[in-house]
């Protein structure tokens, strides 16, 4: 299986692990479309005009969703693989959050890759060839003050990543996680320097996870090499849950 040509959806490429996922994968010799809200040029992420695609879509309209993944098919190619790496955080505690910050994060978080690898994998099972890989985080299963919400909607996509490896996987298609640590990300930054030098510190490897890192484990979960690995989560946090 050579990855020349091969197309991955990537979600959240507006994001700096979207972006290093995106550049990645490019590297490798993959093309990508990209889907995120906000307009993202091959200029903005360094790599060739001709392997990136961009779809501007916001996840949260999760009935729309059918029309994008058909209309990618249709203008740019069936795809390989997907990598469902959007996803809303909230740092926040659980009391006293909005029911519609909480509908919204459940609908990008969960709903969003459910529908995505319903439409995309019904390509994946007609060529019986594919790859999906979820991004999770250590927060499904340790838990963190104030993410509640956000822990519950990637322990919902590791419970997605098993069930669904057993359901297509008889057709070739493999379905995986990658569960980052705290990574220097947008999302992280509001947890605020003290917190984040107690999460560092607490690491085997006293320091965080690195973007690229976690990049290399989506890549590798996409290539052959990963042809027997399905079903798993492969953790990338710099050692924090050692």
């Amino acid at each position: 299986m050579s990855a020349d040509n091969d197309l991955v959806l990537v979600t959240g490429t507006s994001g700096g692990l979207g972006r290093a996922i995106t550049r990645r994968l490019i590297g490798a010799g993959y093309d990508v479309v990209g889907v995120a809200r906000r307009d993202v040029s091959a200029d903005d992420l360094g790599v060739s005009s001709g392997a990136y695609h961009h779809r501007c879509f916001d996840l949260a309209d999760t009935d729309g969703i059918g029309e994008l993944v058909g209309d990618i098919a249709k203008a740019i190619g069936k795809p390989y693989a997907l990598v469902n790496n959007a996803a809303l955080g909230a740092d926040g505690m659980l009391p006293t959050m909005h029911n519609r910050d909480i509908e919204q994060m459940i609908a990008v978080n969960v709903t969003a890759p459910i529908v995505l690898s319903k439409y995309v994998s019904r390509h994946m099972l007609a060529s019986r060839r594919g790859r999906i890989v979820n991004v999770s985080s250590i927060v499904a299963r340790t838990g963190y003050r104030g993410l509640a919400a956000y822990g519950a909607s990637k322990a919902a996509l590791e419970g997605l990543t098993r069930s669904l490896a057993r359901d297509i996987g008889p057709r070739n298609v493999t379905v995986n996680a990658v569960a980052p640590g705290f990574l220097p990300t947008d999302m992280t930054a509001t947890l605020g320097d003290d917190n984040l030098e107690r999460i560092r510190k607490r690491s085997a490897l006293g320091r965080f996870a690195e973007l690229d890192h976690v990049a290399a484990a989506v890549e590798y979960l996409l290539s052959e090499a990963a042809a027997s690995v399905t079903g798993t989560t492969i953790t990338v946090d710099a050692g924090s849950t050692a």
